[in-house]
């Protein structure tokens, strides 16, 4: 039997266990231990999520907190998770079923389960799938108003980019990352002339074997001395500061794909590969110019109208109308209906999973059929498309993600002491 389900979502834990019956069922004996705003916190929470710690913390710790202590840190705990809930209430923050359903599978794979072994499982501890899932909703709401409202604070300017990329530390963290290959023809430190010219000769055939097209990883499992031989050479993820200085003068020249030729080191000759490559160089980007035309469906316009409508419209386009005027006319996305429906130049990952796939299936100057997404059906026409070296644009993103990234921390608890001292609390233990 499997206790105490926890899991991690958005970087928070969830203990299940809290959700006792006690809660699920609570009586008019139920006493309230803290009002929050518009909002109370049951003794039945406090005493169900203490029940849970506990039985984690007995795993790990010889010795708990005193009660007092644990009661406090619990509580306040529940406290800033109403306040949390009420500020996402507020900002209007939904989670939608599938996105519960993608954390349940989440679930299931870590714990090598089956969605009838989960239930089978909370069953045996009070609780229901139902209570799982409206639990996980309320994790991740509170994680999306972190993410959005935190960020939000987080400023990073164009001096601070400048500053960071100019720094040691910023030039290694935007530095390129190479998969590497490696394939070693080892040479004894008391080898004579012989077996060196031996070695030399061996590794110039595997590079030329190489050359002509015969597999990496299989030389290097049939050849290679170095202990990654049986993994196919392959010595994962580096960045050039982490290599020996003979390494990273060769794979800084060394084209994606790529092998370099027998070089000479202390433990003998060694052939690298590129297998891949992130950052670095020209990053050449595919964009696209679009247009589209959103309607979206309501009490008076269900899905199969909406389509009706659009297959209209791409038939009245296809025999010679203005695309722009009709989206001018029809669609219903307020921020490129004015401008004919007109999107500008994209890059990959801008928009939803549908219409990026609709943007890639869709050849120039052609109109696709209607397609559905979170903001409606939708059809678009593909205008352009063209190359664009974004490397430095991209070097700038990474280097403001980092320093995002070290600032949330700060900025989080910030904000956690900010919201806890705006709200109205009032303890009742």
């Amino acid at each position: 039997m499997r206790m105490g389900w926890s899991f991690v979502l958005g970087g928070m834990l969830l203990a299940t266990s809290h959700l006792s019956l006690a809660q699920s069922n609570a009586v008019s004996l139920d006493r309230v231990v803290a009002i929050v705003d518009k909002d109370v916190v049951l003794e039945s929470e406090l005493n169900g999520r203490k029940a849970s710690i506990m039985e984690r913390l007995k795993g790990q710790y010889q010795q708990l907190p005193p009660e007092d202590v644990l009661n406090k840190q619990i509580l306040d705990q529940l406290i800033l998770e109403r306040i949390e809930l009420g500020m996402a209430e507020r900002y209007e923050i939904k989670v939608d079923e599938a996105e519960i359903d993608e954390a349940i599978g989440r679930v299931l794979q870590k714990n090598q389960i089956t969605l009838a072994q989960l239930e089978s499982d909370l069953r045996t501890q009070g609780l229901t799938i139902e209570g799982l899932r409206k639990q996980m909703r309320s994790e991740l709401t509170i994680s999306h108003l972190q993410q959005g409202v935190v960020n939000s604070r987080i400023k990073v300017t164009d001096q601070d980019i400048n500053n960071f990329l100019a720094s040691s530390d910023g030039k290694y963290a935007t530095s390129p990352d190479f998969h590497i290959g490696h394939i070693l023809i080892a040479v004894s430190s008391s080898a004579d002339a012989d077996a060196i010219a031996a070695a030399e000769k061996q590794a110039n055939e595997i590079y030329q074997k190489l050359q002509g097209g015969s597999d990496f990883s299989q030389m290097a499992i049939s050849f290679s001395n170095d202990q990654a031989a049986l993994q196919g050479g392959d010595i994962g993820w580096r960045k050039l500061a982490q290599l020996p200085e003979l390494f990273g003068n060769q794979m800084a020249e060394l084209p994606v794909g790529q092998v370099s030729k027998p070089f000479r080191s202390g433990a003998g000759f060694h052939i690298l590969k590129n297998i891949e490559q992130r950052g670095g160089g020209e990053q050449l980007v595919e964009q696209t110019h679009a247009r589209h035309i959103l309607v979206k469906t309501s009490e008076i316009m269900d899905d199969a109208q909406a389509r009706e409508k659009l297959l209209g419209l791409k038939a009245r386009i296809e025999k010679g109308e203005d695309f722009a005027k009709l989206a001018r006319e029809n669609s219903e996305d307020t921020g490129s209906m004015l401008s004919g429906g007109d999107l500008g130049w994209s890059m990959p990952g801008m928009f939803v999973a549908e219409f990026e796939d609709a943007l890639k299936n869709t050849s120039i100057n052609s109109i696709s059929r209607p397609f559905k997404s979170q903001f409606g059906w939708h059809i678009l026409q593909v205008l352009e498309r063209r190359k664009e070296d974004m490397s430095d644009k991209m070097k700038r993103n990474q280097a403001a993600n980092v320093l995002r990234s070290r600032r949330f921390d700060e900025e989080f608890q910030l904000w956690l002491t900010q919201i806890r001292e705006e709200a109205y609390v009032e303890v009742k233990l």
